[in-house]
């Protein structure tokens, strides 16, 4: 397992996402996901409200509500499709989606489960390192396996539940440059 050598970490404290209709945000992470509403704040001055879900492990989704917020975004702030249904890029500064994670085991159910609640999602994904980086079949190359859905804002959700523990060999591309170009990497694994 890596170790942070700057900070110890403990995990996601929370993450702060905007919806249009708090009480619609309730009740879709509350009845449909299952998720404890552990906190409810008002701001102040009429600013909105500001609320939090227990996803595990002591880790919370929040969502602000702004009275005056803009408009949802798709294809800016957020994937205008669900993954294989149309363009998943998202803006610069962006939160392309939130994952949660999920037992292996129970994955095939919780994909059902969304289905039967009448929720759209992807068939479930399993992630490999094929051509096009997912397979129709489970096989020893599959590292996570998923199911997308949106919420009702239109935020991208993932159901992802690795297969196997990632290895320092997971590790092997040069990160892109902003202009689009990738630094050449030398036998020693510098990069020029």
């Amino acid at each position: 397992m890596a170790t942070n050598s700057e900070f110890t970490l403990r995990g996601i404290n929370h993450l702060a996402l905007v919806c249009s209709d708090m009480e619609r945000t309730v009740d879709f992470y509350c009845n449909v996901l299952g998720m404890p509403l552990v906190k409810t704040i008002e701001l102040p001055l009429g600013m909105g409200q500001h609320f939090f879900f227990d996803v595990g492990n002591g880790d919370c989704l929040a969502f602000f509500w702004f009275p005056h917020a803009p408009s949802h975004a798709p294809g800016v702030a957020a994937p205008s499709a669900l993954p294989g249904r149309g363009e998943l890029a998202t803006a610069h500064g962006s939160m392309n989606h939130v994952a949660f994670d999920v037992d292996p085991e129970q994955i095939e159910q919780y994909a059902a489960r969304l289905a039967a609640k009448g929720i759209e999602c992807t068939a479930l994904a399993n992630h490999d390192e094929s051509e096009y980086q997912v397979s129709k079949e489970l096989h020893p190359g599959v590292y996570v396996r998923s199911v997308y859905f949106f919420d009702p804002d239109g935020i991208l959700l993932e159901f992802a539940a690795w297969t196997r523990p990632l290895r320092p060999e997971d590790v092997r591309h040069a990160p892109a440059r902003a202009n689009g170009l990738r630094p050449v990497q030398t036998a020693s694994g510098a990069t020029a």
